[in-house]
């Protein structure tokens, strides 16, 4: 979709969407401690070597989020962006893990879900808990002609989200964006409540949870399609290690 957009400046756009991250964020700190991960420091602003790519990506960890991603990049010219913002629980409760992602190429994309950290196929009263109160909202969208629905042609993608994620493009309109901040608000505040009402994970089961997080979330960052972009962009070196940074890979603390 990016190399099909005619160059179309979306700095207000862009803008907006990252309002909306930040937004989320504040929510997320009233909520959590956390602090920058050193490994990232350097990633705080880079560039591209040729061309007027740009991007930004911070990683934060604390007592009760295991990493956290809030990061944008972006090529002003195209009007191409894309930006982050995952939270990725510990492993001392079995809440589904947060994730969203909005971009414009050059019309608006988003993916809101909850990672689940169980199986679905037969823990029944964790789907029941977690999914059935998104179904309405997934189905309201799947039904509203102003959004459609995007299906990966990556076959880990598919399989990595649920089956109430949100994942669709529309027009840019004051409506549309409307619709997904709303959503996305709902989504944060719902995710905190569980998080407040959370049993905690017996202490020994927390091994077996926290490997499954990891390797779950590198396989996500690994296998993301729209890693060919960033190479295109940013080189594959600088690519590599924004992908480590998105899982992980050179994390200090």
């Amino acid at each position: 979709m990016r190399e099909k957009q005619p160059n179309l400046d979306n700095t207000a756009v862009f803008e907006q969407l990252w309002g909306v991250t930040n937004e989320l964020r504040q929510k997320i700190d009233a909520r959590f401690a956390v602090n920058p991960d050193p490994s990232t420091a350097n990633l705080q602003t880079y560039s591209a070597a040729i061309g007027d790519a740009v991007g930004s990506l911070n990683t934060f960890s604390g007592a009760e989020i295991d990493w956290l991603v809030h990061s944008w990049l972006r090529e002003p010219k195209s009007g191409f962006c894309n930006m982050h913002l995952s939270l990725w629980l510990g492993s001392q409760i079995r809440v589904p893990h947060l994730a969203f992602a909005f971009a414009t190429v050059p019309h608006l994309f988003f993916y809101m879900d909850y990672i689940p950290r169980s199986d679905l196929f037969v823990d029944l009263e964790y789907l029941d808990r977690y999914y059935e109160p998104m179904n309405q909202t997934y189905l309201g969208l799947l039904t509203d002609s102003r959004f459609q629905q995007y299906i990966s042609k990556a076959l880990y993608i598919r399989q990595a989200q649920s089956h109430t994620s949100l994942c669709y493009t529309s027009a840019v309109t004051e409506e549309t964006f409307a619709v997904v901040r709303t959503v996305a608000h709902e989504m944060m505040d719902r995710w905190l409540r569980w998080v407040d009402g959370a049993e905690p994970v017996p202490e020994q089961e927390r091994a077996a949870l926290s490997e499954r997080d990891l390797i779950v979330r590198r396989a996500i960052a690994e296998r993301d399609p729209d890693n060919q972009i960033a190479a295109r962009l940013f080189g594959e070196e600088m690519t590599d290690k924004l992908v480590r940074s998105l899982w992980g890979g050179d994390r200090i603390l």
